[in-house]
């Protein structure tokens, strides 16, 4: 696989499970896993009731160690939420109106986390609508109880919290969501999000088998067990959610061609022509041209026709008229008889104006061509003879139009010289970066062995010594404090933390929970190929930041899924970015990329060049500083050039080289 390949697709490492499932549950029920689970029964000392109107779960009991909100189990009446809360709901859950069945904070929990799940399907407005659907209706569906059945509970400080439930969904619903789905585009990756959000899953109903999976402490997923079901007893009173579906190939929820292929307008044929009013047209034998392109042509035709006779007709008149009469005015005398001779011209070219004839050098000019040349006869003796004005004129006329380098400003930002001001994909970027947040800032190391010229191929990098020199060069990295505004910066204060405090960094370290003591505990180099091929199911190659490591983002110069056979590692620091208007707002993390650099230049480098490997490194702010290096470094070298430039032209067009008439004859 090509390095440069990597280099986009660092974050496949957060599983949108863990963006999508984990978070959005936080604000329903879970149980603490050493706490007594309890199977309910017809005989328990409350009934569940189902009913329109009525709630499965209302509020919270509770919280988990690992901090995720625990709802209670008590069936309750809906509640009539406040206008506030109700504009809440509304612009999140168009589907819920009226009365509820969850607070404001279990609501704003809701809002705040499935707001991460719009990056990855964001390309699909009608498959992220019933994604969102799903969970609303889950979470604040007034009629809750119709299609909720808490099947275990479990204590927690002595209240009772849900551990399972059924979720009665019809099999419509199920289908039509995945197939909104299934297509849809993990932009970046430029793969499939269902392999991320639906572990690759082929159908609605594996899907709601891993959405539905338990998942452990400080482990992504869903907190409690979700039953999905379709068939339910009619004597039960409950009826299965099948609220409002939208196919992705919906006009109002479109979606792109390639999110949704089988979408009508992306179908293979083309969409028939909109009818258009009947334009004049005209047939000269096979070809056909429209009205205004033929009379274009006519007029052209007729123009230089005309011109051209004009031209024939004064050169046969100027052949006929006398010239001999002008020839010893125009003929240059002796240099001393300059001033007579000249005011003689002048005379003469006045009177060859009102004869609409001149003559130069034996050549009959016409009426046009005399005016000019009479005109500019006359500025540059005007020219001449007051020199001193015309200097200042051109000065101070230099100088006005030079007021405006008081706002010049060298433009280094690349979204800024690469995309127009005002073009729709600035707009289109501005309102994405605005409304949900700016990609993340990419600060990368690749550490490489070099090309062995016997077997062709560079050799495999995973090894024992480069994996215990990556976790030095990772040390070096961790202790870089760099200073902005008077207060240190450091990795950690500046880095993506999806969950708890631990920096979503992209490296095979991450297999060792980024600490060197676990390298010998976890079995060393055997255990980074057993990841390769378990990072998704096994716990203890679960990254720091409790989430899988796609081998595919950490290394590099590899075929297929031979990830032992890499040849790089790369390494990949997500930093959080901020809309930077003021051009501030990302000090910390510039500052920190500046230490980083000389870090890599200064350190890095030599360690990784001793070993006989090979370091390429950048941050998100390099393009800037080499954009700004350039502007500095080549100011000398385009003013020598300018100046060289001057000196010749003014000395090759001069008529002579006496020192004399030099500011005359150089053309300075």
């Amino acid at each position: 696989m090509d390095l440069s390949e990597r280099k986009m697709k660092f974050f496949l490492g957060f599983p949108i499970v863990f963006f999508l499932l984990q978070s959005i549950f936080v604000s329903l029920v879970t149980a603490e896993s050493s706490s007594a689970r309890l199977l309910l029964m017809p005989n328990t000392s409350f009934r569940e009731r189902h009913s329109e109107e009525y709630c499965a779960m209302y509020d919270i009991c509770g919280k988990r160690s690992d901090g995720k909100v625990l709802n209670c189990p008590y069936g309750s009446p809906s509640v009539k939420p406040d206008e506030l809360l109700s504009s809440k709901i509304q612009s999140l859950c168009p589907t819920i109106t009226g009365n509820v069945c969850c607070t404001e904070v279990q609501f704003d929990t809701l809002r705040a986390q499935v707001q991460q799940a719009i990056p990855f399907l964001v390309g699909c407005p009608a498959c992220l609508r019933n994604f969102l659907n799903l969970f609303c209706e889950l979470t604040c569906s007034p009629n809750q109880s119709l299609f909720i059945n808490v099947t275990s509970v479990t204590k927690v400080n002595n209240n009772l919290t849900v551990d399972g439930i059924d979720f009665y969904v019809t099999d419509n619903f199920g289908e039509e969501l995945y197939n909104s789905c299934k297509d849809v585009k993990f932009g970046t990756m430029n793969s499939r999000a269902m392999d991320f959000i639906g572990a690759g899953a082929q159908n609605f109903r594996e899907w709601f088998v891993f959405i539905g999976r338990q998942a452990d402490l400080d482990v992504p997923g869903s907190p409690y067990a979700i039953n999905f079901r379709s068939s339910i007893f009619e004597s039960s009173g409950m009826k299965p959610m099948n609220v409002s579906v939208y196919s992705c190939g919906d006009t109002s929820l479109g979606c792109s061609c390639g999110d949704c292929p089988s979408s009508s307008t992306c179908s293979g044929s083309a969409p028939p022509l909109p009818h258009k009013k009947h334009s004049c047209s005209i047939s000269i034998g096979s070809l056909k041209v429209k009205c205004v392109e033929f009379s274009l042509a006519i007029l052209y035709i007729v123009l230089v026709s005309s011109f051209l006779v004009w031209g024939f007709f004064h050169r046969t008149r100027g052949k006929k008229g006398p010239v001999s009469r002008l020839k010893p005015l125009l003929n240059a005398v002796d240099e001393s008889e300059l001033h007579s001779v000249n005011k003689q011209k002048d005379d003469i070219q006045t009177m060859q104006i009102h004869d609409e004839v001149q003559v130069v050098n034996g050549v009959q000019l016409s009426v046009v061509q005399g005016y000019i040349s009479s005109c500019y006869r006359r500025y540059g003796t005007w020219v001449a003879r007051n020199p001193m004005l015309i200097l200042c004129l051109s000065l101070a006329v230099v100088l006005l139009l030079c007021l405006g380098l008081i706002r010049f400003k060298v433009e280094t930002r690349p979204e800024k010289l690469w995309v127009g001001h005002g073009s729709k994909a600035a707009e289109e970027k501005q309102f994405f970066d605005s409304h949900l947040a700016p990609f993340y800032r990419i600060e990368q190391l690749i550490l490489a062995t070099i090309l062995d010229s016997k077997h062709g191929s560079p050799p495999s990098i995973v090894t024992e010594d480069n994996i215990q020199l990556l976790f030095e060069i990772q040390k070096k990295v961790d202790g870089i404090r760099a200073n902005y505004s008077g207060s240190s910066v450091s990795l950690s204060d500046i880095c993506l933390k999806p969950l708890g405090q631990e920096c979503a960094t992209q490296s095979v370290l991450q297999y060792f929970k980024m600490d060197p003591d676990k390298y010998d505990d976890y079995g060393g180099v055997d255990h980074v190929e057993y990841c390769f091929q378990h990072y998704t199911s096994a716990d203890t190659c679960m990254s720091a930041f409790k989430a899988p490591l796609d081998p595919s983002t950490a290394l590099g110069g590899f075929s297929g899924n031979n990830y032992s056979e890499a040849s790089a590692f790369v390494v990949t620091y997500p930093v959080n970015n901020k809309i930077d208007k003021s051009g501030t707002e990302n000090g910390k993390a510039v500052a920190w990329e500046k230490a980083f650099v000389q870090l890599a230049k200064e350190v890095l480098l030599p360690m990784v060049q001793s070993k006989n490997l090979t370091l390429a490194f950048s941050s998100e702010s390099s393009i800037e500083e080499e954009l700004k290096r350039e502007s500095t470094a080549d100011a000398i070298t385009i003013l020598i050039s300018y100046l060289v430039m001057f000196a010749y032209i003014s000395l090759t067009l001069g008529d002579s080289l006496r020192l004399s008439s030099f500011y005359i004859s150089s053309k300075v």
